[in-house]
């Protein structure tokens, strides 16, 4: 099968990359002056703007009367300039922090229309709970492993990186805008992606257990057996936590935080690892997976199968991956998953149902559901049509598996290699 794609479907869409590791505040002290100061900055600026938003309701006649909201908010450019010599009067900081303290009031109350006019938030003011300050980059300086953020003319603080766990990894990346909090430091060094063809192509089944993998040449299947597991361990440990907090007010919602983040800090973990080694394994490389949506996975399921289903991690792995992959040259595109366990990837008949192989009655292919669904995945990645034209008639697209349906007796044989505990098999097909 040919791999001639066009360049164009594998630009990058963003120039750069990031990658965000954490600090832990040291210069409490410091920050606090830097914090207070942009949290009345940002009072402010959201009461200055809400003091000129509209608010209008208006009866809709649809079936029954529904009332439908309007938010208007005053255009950025012509109340820029007065708004900004009104925040120039209080503001202790560096007068960059006015202009940022200005859009991060305009992101809230923006955030804010969208959800109130779906009704999804009420008409009331937005309030602040926790302030945070995105430093830009007119305000901090790079020096070795630190950075010098300023706070007020000729006064700085000062946070540094050496000697910490990522030091090593952030050599030749370049530092973005620091997120200061009360507690921790955000450091986001960002990537220049390079602007190359991918030299291979993975496409990707998701499954309770499994990823199913197809690269043109073979099937590769990855187990994700011990991450189910560990799902399904820390579930149980939560349903007794429930129980117990229920009972204990403050104390048992402050245990189940902890074991919430003890789950999700795991599972983080391991998917990072698993991460890292498949991109290891495929350097240069396009991966295809699907658009996966659970909540219409769980309309169509039963309670049994809901369950399972809660227990995976497929965006988590996708998104990891989509943000890891520039780094070893590759990129991630997502497919819609429509039918592509239910077609044939030889003639394009679609199955009304399937089970666990499946089979076309039109041309007789037959080949795992799981299987047959990572080579559809494939053929839209690249494009493909089932069907093209030539001069002399119609001609099929597909591939022709040598031996049958996984785990059929008299296969090729298999070869296993551990990639950090996750078994991957190895089956080899013919290329029609």
């Amino acid at each position: 099968m040919s791999k001639n794609l066009r360049l164009n479907d594998f630009q990058p869409e963003e120039e750069y990359v990031y990658l965000t590791y954490s600090l832990k505040n040291n210069k409490k002290e410091e920050s606090k002056i830097l914090l207070e100061n942009y949290k009345i900055l940002l009072h402010k600026a959201l009461d200055w703007l809400w003091d000129r938003t509209r608010i209008e309701r208006k009866e809709v006649k649809k079936g029954k009367k529904a009332t439908k909201i309007k938010i208007t908010l005053p255009k950025k450019k012509e109340v820029y300039k007065v708004f900004r010599d009104e925040l120039e009067k209080i503001n202790n900081l560096a007068s960059h922090y006015v202009d940022k303290a200005i859009s991060d009031a305009y992101s809230i109350l923006r955030g804010w229309k969208r959800r109130a006019e779906k009704g999804q938030a009420s008409l009331r003011k937005p309030r602040l709970k926790k302030v945070y300050v995105r430093v830009k980059s007119t305000l901090r300086k790079v020096e070795g492993e630190e950075v010098r953020i300023t706070v007020r003319p000729f006064e700085y603080v000062t946070f540094s990186w050496s000697h910490k766990w990522f030091s090593r990894r952030v050599e030749g990346l370049e530092l973005g805008e620091p997120i200061i909090k009360e507690d921790k430091v955000h450091l986001p060094f960002r990537y220049k992606l390079p602007w190359f063809t991918p030299l291979d192509f993975l496409s990707i089944d998701s499954n309770l257990y499994t990823l199913d993998a197809y690269d043109g040449d073979k099937f590769v299947t990855f187990s994700l057996k011990e991450l189910y597991s560990l799902k399904f361990g820390m579930e149980l440990k939560r349903s007794k936590i429930q129980s117990f907090a229920s009972k204990h007010g403050r104390k048992g919602k402050v245990l189940m935080e902890k074991y919430s983040h003890r789950e999700r800090n795991r599972v983080l973990h391991y998917v990072h690892k698993f991460v890292n080694k498949l991109l290891e394994m495929y350097p240069l490389t396009m991966f295809a997976v699907e658009k996966l949506n659970k909540q219409e996975m769980f309309r169509d399921a039963n309670d049994k199968l809901s369950k399972r289903i809660s227990r995976t991690v497929w965006r988590t792995i996708h998104r990891v991956l989509k943000y890891k992959a520039p780094l070893y040259g590759s990129f991630l595109k997502e497919v819609n998953p429509h039918l592509t366990s239910k077609s044939c990837p030889r003639c394009g008949w679609v199955s009304r149902k399937v089970g666990r192989t499946f089979h076309c009655e039109r041309c007789g292919f037959t080949l795992d559901r799981q299987l047959n669904a990572s080579l559809n995945i494939y053929l839209k990645m690249c494009g493909f049509p089932h069907l093209f034209f030539t001069p002399t008639g119609s001609r099929w697209v597909g591939v022709i598996p040598l031996k049958g349906r996984r785990g059929m007796s008299g296969a090729m044989p298999r070869d296993s290699s551990e990639a950090q505990r996750l078994r991957i098999d190895i089956k080899y097909y013919e290329i029609l």
